[in-house]
């Protein structure tokens, strides 16, 4: 098995990781944060607020990781925008990582406002802005990078052919739909699961499964992989 193919079947499974760990974050998180009174809520589900952070901690790590997997075989092709996916994976894991410290925190402040040590009003106040920050992290990391990022990606695969086209296709318009939802967040339209808006959300979900199992069972074009064997680079 030479390399190319060991790349592909690892980008894949990672893909696959990143997606499901992302997935089951959020539901371990539930609604766990959106209850009146979340801040006792949170302590009393500490334990699935720790596997959530767990999760997302693994689809960040997972995701960024495609990026330094795929840097070799892009850059021979688009040397710039190879290194700029892997700028836009990193910006993205660090939102990643923001947001699960965030929820950390938040555990932290719910079992100290449980125990009633000060005045209720000051945990809810730095929870209402911790909160928010979040809220942040998630619009302009995980929605407006990693949409930049795929975008990127897809932009890259469709030029070059490594994979069929039509896939690479569906991968950049999934991941233009990603940043639009990301910005009807930001501009205020919500981006919650009950709103409207996380449809947005589902062709770049399918869409990247497909290219995971395309990977780990097709690999990258071999013709194109020859092509550039041959002109020695």
């Amino acid at each position: 098995m030479d390399s190319y193919r060991k790349t592909g079947i690892i980008v894949g499974v990672l893909f696959i990781i990143a997606t499901v760990a992302s997935i089951l974050g959020s539901v371990s998180l539930g609604s766990i944060l959106g209850a009146p009174n979340y801040l006792g809520s949170v302590s009393a589900h500490g334990n699935q607020m720790i596997m959530a952070v767990i999760l997302f901690l693994m689809a960040a790590t997972s995701a960024v990781a495609t990026s330094f997997m795929l840097f070799p075989i892009l850059r021979r092709h688009i040397e710039s925008l190879a290194m700029g996916y892997v700028v836009l994976r990193i910006f993205e894991n660090v939102f990643y990582v923001v947001g699960a410290l965030v929820l950390l925190i938040i555990l932290t402040l719910s079992q100290k406002y449980v125990a009633g040590a000060v005045d209720a009003s000051y945990y809810q106040v730095l929870g209402t802005l911790l909160l928010t920050l979040r809220e942040w992290s998630v619009l302009i990391g995980t929605l407006l990078f990693a949409g930049l990022a795929s975008m990127t990606l897809n932009y890259v695969l469709y030029q070059t052919k490594l994979v069929p086209r039509w896939l690479s296709l569906w991968g950049f318009i999934g991941a233009a739909l990603i940043v639009l939802l990301g910005l009807s967040g930001i501009l205020g339209f919500g981006m919650g699961f009950s709103s409207p808006f996380a449809l947005l959300a589902i062709p770049i979900a399918v869409q990247e499964m497909v290219f995971a199992a395309w990977l780990i069972f097709k690999g990258f074009n071999p013709s194109v992989i020859a092509s550039k064997s041959l002109q020695g680079e």
